[in-house]
């Protein structure tokens, strides 16, 4: 008997975790899921992506596809992050240095008196399987961009629209 209960909890995690997926790239609408932009100045843009789950580095390169293929329907080059802002459930992810995907995860717990939230670091094993927490959670990554023609700033921060754009568009799965 303990076998066989050992056996589905196994069976229902892995696939539970064959359903788990990137979210869909497409364009928000009424406030929902995907991407939005607005635009600030003739060069200047702010970006947003959102997603639900918890692959924050996913709803990242969204956010960074949908601020190359801006900057490249306004006919510029590259683009500069200037400002970048995750979070989670509403509660606004820090990174020391906003080029990159934090390494952890922020879960918000709330009660009838009081929400918490914990910071759980990531360890560097990962099997891809998400295990305790949320896993429905509302992701927002907000990028503000500067676009520009011609020689690229030196930055950790500057990207070539082209280049971003033929790496993380998703791919096309053959029918």
């Amino acid at each position: 008997m303990m076998n066989y209960m050992r056996m589905t909890i196994v069976s229902l995690t892995l696939v539970l975790a064959a359903c788990a997926s990137e979210p869909d790239y497409r364009a928000a609408e009424d406030g929902g899921y995907g991407y939005t932009e607005n635009q600030i100045t003739d060069s200047q843009y702010q970006v947003k992506f959102k997603a639900r789950g918890t692959d924050k580095g996913a709803a990242t390169n969204y956010a960074l596809l949908r601020a190359a293929e801006v900057t490249l329907q306004n006919d510029y080059d590259w683009f500069v992050i200037t400002h970048r802002e995750t979070q989670v459930d509403k509660e606004t992810v820090r990174n020391t240095d906003f080029a990159y995907p934090t390494s952890g995860d922020m879960m918000t717990y709330c009660n009838a008196i009081r929400c918490e939230t914990r910071y759980y670091p990531r360890t560097a094993f990962s099997a891809g399987i998400h295990v305790g927490g949320r896993t429905d959670s509302d992701i927002v990554v907000t990028l503000d961009i500067k676009m520009g023609n011609g020689e690229q700033p030196e930055s950790n921060y500057s990207y070539d629209a082209s280049e971003v754009r033929d790496n993380l568009q998703p791919k096309k799965t053959e029918e």
